[in-house]
């Protein structure tokens, strides 16, 4: 606020201005048509001759800047997880990365952006909600419309899945065009392909061993539906969350598992003694054979020794026959009497015919303990 001074520096000091504060009354704001005519004034400076706004000249220069201000409206920006669709029309023209970007605008042009890298994730056979009450916050909702299913030995389970799909980067078109309800098209096909894999297994597999080779083949069959649609989307995984029977033979279904599970493990412990058992059966009967094949070459070894001995000992008795058989017979009384106790006979002696004789090999034996005696 401005202030005089009032008689030299010892003089007193108030605010200049009207008022009681010293500031001057504000001016009255202008009207509407005060503005209008500013405007209008404006405007003529840049229309050729400066005619009016209601000159042929005015309407040009006012369609000239409406139309800049159109066109200049068409640009539009693209998410770096997007890409946009252009329409000319309602015709799809062609598509656009992230970034700065241009089209028709509207009602010409028309531009439609869809996140194709974002995953989206669908429930089949339950549904969740917030539940301040539950402790991870979500409360599950079963759905047995949609999760009961057929199986190949007529039997019924419980199958609740998640299924985790994106839109095609490469043909997003075909996403926002060859189909509409995108998200129950997908649900649909899901669970039609459940209910197909599932009708041609059997119960007991399906509930023990066949979960991943179940997710893999739901997987595969709904990408060839889908890419037969020509869809636009991409199944990026299958996860089956439970596979029960139903609540009312839940029990019995128990006891089958149970009781297959004690067949599975006695099976284990029949093969593990198998293994066992059957290994040391071979070994023993592989040495049994190689007993009884050095026994048959050890004897056949000692017959031809002997053969060939005899044959020796038959051309010697050829040449003395006299001589040899005299030989062959002391050495046999040599071999079977030679460890006996003998009483030698003369049956020619007079008397009892006994003849005694001096014990020789007795008394040349040693004794057990080595000493001399």
């Amino acid at each position: 606020m401005p202030w005089i001074n009032e008689g030299g520096s010892g003089g007193s000091w108030k605010p200049t201005g009207g008022g009681p504060w010293g500031q001057k009354p504000s001016s009255p704001q202008p009207d509407l048509e005060e503005l209008l005519r500013r405007w209008q004034s404006g405007i003529q400076k840049w229309i050729p001759g400066g005619g009016g706004l209601g000159s042929g000249r005015g309407i040009l220069a006012l369609a000239l800047v409406g139309i800049a201000f159109w066109l200049l409206s068409g640009f539009y920006a693209v998410g770096p997880n997007e890409v946009g669709l252009n329409k000319i029309f309602g015709r799809y023209t062609g598509k656009t990365g992230p970034g700065l970007n241009y089209n028709l605008p509207a009602p010409i042009g028309e531009v439609e952006k869809l996140a194709v890298t974002d995953r989206n994730v669908i429930n089949i056979g339950f549904a969740t909600r917030t539940d301040l009450r539950a402790p991870s916050g979500q409360m599950s909702i079963d759905l047995p419309e949609e999760s009961l299913m057929l199986t190949g030995d007529e039997n019924i389970a419980d199958v609740k899945f998640v299924v985790i799909w994106q839109i095609d980067p490469v043909h997003p078109e075909d996403y926002a065009f060859n189909i509409s309800n995108q998200r129950e098209t997908v649900k649909a096909v899901a669970e039609s392909a459940m209910r197909e894999v599932i009708g041609r297994g059997k119960i007991l597999q399906i509930l023990n061993v066949d979960r991943p080779k179940i997710e893999a083949d739901v997987q595969e069959l709904m990408q060839k539906v889908l890419n037969s649609y020509k869809a636009g989307i991409l199944v990026l995984q299958v996860q089956l969350q439970s596979v029960d029977p139903p609540e009312q033979v839940i029990a019995s279904f128990k006891d089958v598992i149970a009781a297959q599970q004690d067949q599975d493990r006695l099976r284990n412990e029949a093969e593990a003694y198998a293994n066992r058992v059957v290994p040391e059966a071979r070994g023993k009967a592989a040495a049994i054979i190689q007993a009884a094949e050095g026994y048959r070459l050890q004897t056949v070894a000692e017959a031809t020794g002997q053969a060939a001995r005899f044959d020796k000992i038959y051309d010697e008795y050829k040449k003395a026959p006299e001589v040899t058989r005299e030989r062959m017979y002391l050495e046999t009384m040599e071999r079977v009497y030679g460890g006996a106790d003998k009483v030698v006979v003369d049956q020619n002696a007079q008397g009892q015919g006994v003849v005694p004789y001096l014990p020789l090999g007795a008394l040349q034996e040693k004794p057990a303990d080595g000493s001399h005696k």
